[in-house]
């Protein structure tokens, strides 16, 4: 039987079309992923452990890595000129928020004394994490919602939505083990760190190659 016949009247694509459902099998369904499972897929492509689920992130545009750049660029320049100790990462870096939670900041701050210790390959505490919001409603609650959530409940102190479609910076600050709003920074408007002290940006550089 060819593939022609062997998919009339399905609505899959032909065999060389589909998928490579084999490679599924290899892992658990979703829900059940631990975190072995998570970091035995985990390559380039960005991916995250949410409670037991995989998550895959979209590809960055031109914009979001400008973006990130951009902070990164600032922040390793505040470090050094203020001679303040710590590291600046960017994705793909997997921190372990919590027990059955990985998630991966396109921007990452680790002060001193935040290194994973001797022996584990991955960090479990970050003290100050940036999203740049991607494209679609499932982007926007991941970093609005669902990370906002996430990072409180593993006490990171400091985390900022960088929103290139809305050209606003929002600023969160833990506070009792929920997030409180710094501020909303918008057009012609600095937004500023309450963790690194006189680390700021002007929201119209950020947002200067959208």
């Amino acid at each position: 039987m060819s593939t022609t016949e062997s998919t009339a009247g399905s609505d899959l694509p032909p065999d060389d079309l589909q998928p490579a459902w084999e490679v599924a099998h290899l892992f658990p369904p979703q829900g059940h992923w631990d975190e072995s499972d998570f970091l035995r897929i985990h390559t380039n492509r960005m991916a995250e452990l949410v409670d037991g689920h995989l998550e895959i992130l979209p590809t960055p545009t031109w914009v979001h890595a400008w973006i990130v750049d951009f902070f990164v660029t600032r922040f390793k320049r505040h470090l050094q000129d203020h001679s303040l100790g710590g590291h600046v990462f960017t994705a793909v870096l997997p921190v372990r928020l919590f027990e059955g939670t990985i998630r991966e900041p396109d921007v990452m701050y680790f002060a001193p004394g935040s290194e994973p210790p001797a022996g584990e390959e991955y960090p479990s505490h970050v003290d100050l994490a940036i999203e740049v919001v991607s494209e679609g409603s499932d982007a926007r609650k991941r970093d609005y919602v669902s990370k906002r959530h996430d990072d409180a409940k593993a006490g990171v102190p400091e985390y900022w939505i960088v929103d290139p479609f809305e050209r606003r910076i929002t600023v969160l600050s833990l506070r009792g083990g929920q997030y409180a709003e710094v501020g909303r920074f918008e057009a012609g408007q600095t937004a500023h760190s309450e963790l690194l002290a006189g680390f700021h940006v002007q929201v119209d550089d950020v947002f200067a190659k959208v």
